[in-house]
């Protein structure tokens, strides 16, 4: 990944899992209450207005009843006055003259006891009934079930809606039967007055379900079989509201009055609107007021809480960033006009970085104390060692055997290149390690030196990679280096000089020292002083000595072992690190 990316990626995490993220998380959960008790009330003014609706199509039911009654009974009258007549002259003739005056009666027929047309009000409408003795309403009022009936009458030019009266005798005897043919345009069910909705439709049924009156649209159709079910006799209680589905498809509240004395209803119909549905026609109280209320306490409370906590916080935040880098002189002045609890805060970190700046100036006055100590102490090593190497000097002069006057020699020069360990360290920046480039140049220089008065000139070249390493694992470098240098003044340079090339290496995890001389070669040797000492000092820093022949022809002496880890540095602060 990135790290541009990574860095985005960092504070993004940061802002969410942050205390604005979590407190606006937990006030938009705690202020939900202001959308339930919305959509509560929503739910309570939806309901209220369908039992509204309901109600008011019940009252339209009824009233539609009473005015379809009215037309009836007007009929009926008709009919009961014009029944003791019997088949008078010229019957024909008289019913076409009633039906001329009176506008609510499409149409007049007489009929016998045996079903028979005796006259109608249109002598070519005569054949209109056909033969009615089968007819469920002629047997009713031929039998006295009933005194009158309506019912539907359909034949090749259309349907009309018929009133029939049962005539009697003097003595009460089946005289035969009146029907009054009533246009059904004359029936308008009434809605007046009544806040119904615009797609209501109303229509008269019997109890059969069938329609008695032309019906627009697809509210009452065959594929709306509760309507028979529940306009049966004896089955459909008084103010009850049916909620179905139309023939349309759609839900609708269906409310039914039903004519005095007779199998015939008055049914209205409005669409039953969902929760939902009305929601979306009533947005602004459904959504908008509860949202809006939500939204503005939110806001509120999240103005307040930046106002009053999460500023103060990044100020304090800002201020300890700038002591993470060290600089305690800045003081949080501003926070005395914060809250009680950012004060105290606030005077907290400012405690803190009053004890920090003096604990910091006591412990670099000690640091300052051990260090010039130390410095001290490595001084005092280095002379005690010079002065070591100086009686072992005076020691290797009165000598008289050689190999004796060797060994002293051999020990003398490592005792110097201890010394100038110490003289190294006390004379460096930093008094706990020493930079191998230099502390390297100046070993060999030494070595080259002091054998430079006693034989030929030898010519000296060194290569090497700054390392700061400290004085445990410098010693058997140094001393390793001491034995090599030796050896290549023993066996490559004697009584001939040369030239010698130190390289100092590091490869990462490991580093390599190499001692190469231009001499004739030597053979391997596996036993000796010197060989102990080079491969315990390998040993000590953990790798290996080698000697291998040159592309020179000479000889190059190896050491490969692991880099010592370098001081430990400063950690960045956090606000270095988010820059």
């Amino acid at each position: 990944m990135p790290p541009l990316l990574r860095k985005w990626l960092g504070r993004r995490q940061r802002r969410v899992e942050g205390i604005r993220a979590r407190l606006g998380f937990s006030m938009a959960l705690s202020l939900l209450p202001f959308i339930l008790l919305g959509l509560i009330q929503v739910r309570g003014e939806y309901q209220q207005q369908t039992t509204d609706l309901k109600a008011d199509l019940q009252l339209a039911a009824e009233r539609s009843v009473r005015e379809a009654e009215s037309a009836f009974n007007r009929a009926g009258i008709l009919l009961s006055i014009i029944a003791p007549e019997g088949q008078a002259f010229d019957c024909n003739a008289r019913l076409n003259g009633l039906v001329n005056r009176i506008g609510e009666v499409e149409a007049l027929y007489r009929f016998g006891t045996d079903g028979t047309v005796l006259c109608a009000s249109h002598e070519k409408e005569v054949a209109r009934f056909g033969d009615v003795r089968d007819s469920d309403w002629f047997k009713a009022l031929a039998q006295g079930r009933s005194t009158s009936h309506i019912f539907l009458q359909t034949d090749a030019e259309g349907s009309q809606l018929a009133l029939a009266y049962r005539a009697t005798r003097p003595l009460g005897g089946f005289d035969g039967v009146l029907v009054a043919v009533i246009p059904t345009s004359i029936f308008s069910l009434s809605t007046q007055d009544i806040p119904l909705p615009p797609d209501t439709q109303t229509g008269l049924f019997d109890d059969q379900g069938r329609a008695l009156t032309p019906i627009k649209g697809l509210t009452f159709g065959q594929s709306f079989p509760p309507l028979k079910n529940w306009l049966k006799p004896h089955s459909h209680e008084a103010g009850a509201v049916l909620r179905a589905k139309g023939a349309d498809g759609v839900n609708r509240l269906y409310a039914a009055a039903k004519l005095e004395n007779q199998n015939v209803y008055a049914v209205i119909s409005a669409p039953a609107a969902s929760p939902w549905f009305w929601a979306q026609t009533n947005p602004i109280r459904f959504l908008m007021l509860p949202l809006a209320a939500w939204l503005t306490a939110f806001a509120a409370a999240m103005l307040a809480s930046e106002r009053i906590v999460i500023r103060w916080l990044d100020y304090l935040d800002r201020i300890a960033a700038i002591y993470a880098r060290g600089r305690y002189t800045i003081r949080p002045v501003q926070a005395e006009n914060a809250p009680l609890e950012i004060r105290h805060l606030a005077r907290t970190m400012d405690e803190l970085a009053e004890n920090i700046t003096r604990r910091d100036a006591a412990l670099t006055e000690a640091l300052h104390e051990k260090d010039a100590l130390l410095r001290e102490i490595h001084h005092r090593v280095k002379n005690n060692l010079q002065i070591i190497s100086s009686l072992l000097s005076m020691q290797q002069r009165v000598v008289e055997d050689p190999a004796a006057r060797a060994a002293l020699g051999d020990t003398r020069q490592r005792i110097s290149a201890l010394a100038l360990i110490y003289r190294t360290l006390y004379q460096g920046e930093d008094v706990r390690h020493a930079d191998a480039e230099v502390f390297l140049t100046e070993l060999v220089g030494h070595l080259v030196a002091s054998e430079s008065l006693r034989g030929p000139l030898v010519k000296s070249s060194i290569e090497a990679d700054p390392l700061s390493i400290d004085p445990e694992k410098l010693a058997p470098m140094a001393l390793w280096l001491v034995e090599a240098v030796s050896n290549a003044q023993k066996h490559a340079f004697a009584g001939r000089g040369g030239e010698l090339k130190v390289r100092f290496k590091v490869n990462g995890k490991t580093s390599t020292l190499e001692v190469e001389d231009d001499g004739p070669g030597m053979n391997d040797v596996t036993s000796g002083v010197g060989v102990t000492l080079m491969t315990a000092f390998a040993k000590q820093l953990r790798g290996t000595a080698t000697t291998r022949k040159a592309d020179s022809g000479g000889t190059i002496a190896s050491l490969v072992f692991e880099t010592p880890a370098s001081p430990e540095t400063a950690v960045p602060s956090r606000s270095e690190q988010d820059l």
